[in-house]
């Protein structure tokens, strides 16, 4: 019997929030597992969710949606690595 690969899933997301509530989503996002900020500015907040499904991601972001002070939270863009599998660097694509 042969093992299913696990995948990786790893996920941008841009999160506004209030003015006056941005120190404290700061906050929270920090204390998440899988969730790593980049940057912050005006009110609005870079971060990427890894996990193991799209669904992990899914959860993740609307558990942070519905954090006080937060007005919305969107994924980005979601890459998924998959364990094991070969990947050729090589560019088939006229460039």
């Amino acid at each position: 019997m042969s093992e299913v690969p696990l995948t990786y899933h790893i996920s941008s997301a841009v999160i506004a929030t209030l003015p006056r509530a941005t120190d404290s989503v700061l906050l929270e996002l920090a204390a998440m597992e899988n969730v790593e900020i980049h940057a912050h500015a005006g009110g609005k907040i870079v971060l990427v969710i890894e996990g193991t499904s799209t669904g992990m991601m899914g959860d993740c972001l609307s558990r942070i949606s519905l954090l006080d002070g937060v007005i919305s939270a969107n994924m980005v863009f979601e890459h998924v690595e998959t364990e094991g599998a070969h990947t050729d660097d090589r560019r088939t694509d006229a460039a």
